[in-house]
């Protein structure tokens, strides 16, 4: 594979992105009006593996990243061209060094507007769209229908207790990247009959806070394990993203989160979303890079 490529004046050079100033890094993403702070790209270099676009001096003009879970899947985030070569072929280069890194493994991703175009053409194929719920929380949370169970928080000692679970509702273990969020995140577990039937987890990035993932079997549990985290974020700046349309969107508009962006899921190898009925299945993502 072509490890470097040139466009127009100057040569561009990939280049592992563990290797580079962080600052460079958040400096990207700024630069096309991403929220990640410095702490999201560390954790983000920390959950998975990527490369960069450096020019003969050190300068970075891209990033794609990717996060394996397990040996045959993993999915794709954090791809930014810098705008001075957003038209000149740097995406696609950056998304074919990618494609090497992960070998045969199944792909996914959420792609943005601009970049679906190239997605389709690389062989990805759409499934579904990422609502981005975000805003200000209010002081009192709307009404909740009666909770079917028993809320508690989960400390990180006990991440494991929720594995299987979220492989259910995800399709694939990724119990490292678990165990990593868990590190920064306050975790909450709806129990019933015994067992753990859903979860939560809400933690610190971009603006404010980001309550995801949730995992739950139905929209009441899901409401349930958002608004715990959304009560003690009252006045704070909190987003969800979701690809549900019904009650548990309804409940986020509700607390007046808005809609400032969708984006579209989207799968290369095996279909990615593999919800059934009245099983757990994926209410809030942990990020659009990690899915």
């Amino acid at each position: 594979m072509q490890k470097s490529v040139r466009l127009k004046s100057f040569e561009l050079i990939a280049q592992d992105i563990k290797s580079v100033d962080v600052s460079l890094l958040h400096a990207l993403s700024t630069g096309v009006g991403w929220p990640h702070r410095l702490k999201d790209w560390e954790f983000l270099r920390r959950a998975g593996r990527g490369i960069v676009a450096v020019d003969g001096i050190g300068r970075v003009f891209g990033s794609a990243m990717w996060f394996p879970h397990g040996d045959d899947f993993a999915t794709i985030g954090l791809v930014i061209t810098s705008p001075r070569t957003q038209s000149e072929g740097n995406g696609r280069w950056l998304m074919q060094q990618v494609f090497e890194q992960c070998g045969d493994r199944n792909l996914a991703l959420n792609s943005t507007d601009a970049a679906y175009k190239l997605y389709l053409a690389l062989g990805f194929t759409k499934e579904a769209t990422v609502y981005q719920y975000q805003g200000e929380v209010p002081p009192a949370l709307p009404a909740l229908p009666a909770l079917n169970g028993e809320l508690s928080a989960l400390s990180i000692d006990k991440i494991e207790e929720i594995t299987a679970l979220d492989t259910c509702a995800f399709g694939t273990n990724r119990a490292r990247l678990l165990a990593l969020l868990a590190e920064g995140a306050a975790i909450c577990v709806l129990r019933r009959g015994g067992g753990i039937v859903g979860y939560s987890m809400c933690r610190e990035f971009g603006r404010g806070h980001v309550v995801g993932p949730i995992v739950a079997s139905n929209d009441h549990d899901a409401m349930h394990l958002a608004a715990v985290h959304l009560e003690d974020l009252a006045g704070q700046f909190a987003r969800v993203d979701t690809r549900e349309k019904g009650p548990f969107a309804n409940f986020l508009q509700q607390s007046r989160l808005a809609i400032s962006e969708t984006v579209t899921t989207m799968s290369k190898g095996r279909p990615f979303l593999n919800r059934k009925a009245n099983e757990p299945a994926v209410f809030g993502l942990a990020g659009h890079a990690l899915s």
